[in-house]
């Protein structure tokens, strides 16, 4: 990644993490199992990770809101989602997570 890519990068993830809920959201992520009801979901939060309606309900936002912050962490490559019938999923994207704090380590 040319450097002019890589400030640009992490000024987008900067913004995404500005955000104390969008950076709650992304901790919480993190152990799914210990702050959603992911025995009520339809996907393993593992592999597929947790609906958007359980963070949603966690946050007590509107749906607009939750999916706006959501695809602020995804244009940021902090987590991928997945459609599972008509319903987004979100989980951390770990390997880019890893690949980021390496370059925040070599950058700053």
């Amino acid at each position: 990644m040319a450097q002019d890519d890589t400030s640009a990068h992490l000024v987008e993830v900067f913004k995404a993490l500005a955000n104390p809920v969008r950076l709650q959201v992304l901790q919480w992520l993190r152990d799914p199992e210990a702050h959603f009801p992911v025995a009520t979901g339809i996907a393993d939060p593992h592999e597929v990770g947790v609906c958007v309606s359980h963070i949603q309900a966690k946050l007590g936002l509107a749906q607009s809101t939750v999916s706006a912050y959501m695809a602020s962490l995804e244009r940021a490559g902090l987590v991928r989602s997945t459609r599972v019938g008509k319903w987004t999923h979100y989980k951390r994207d770990e390997e880019r997570i890893s690949r980021l704090v390496d370059v925040l380590g070599r950058s700053l």
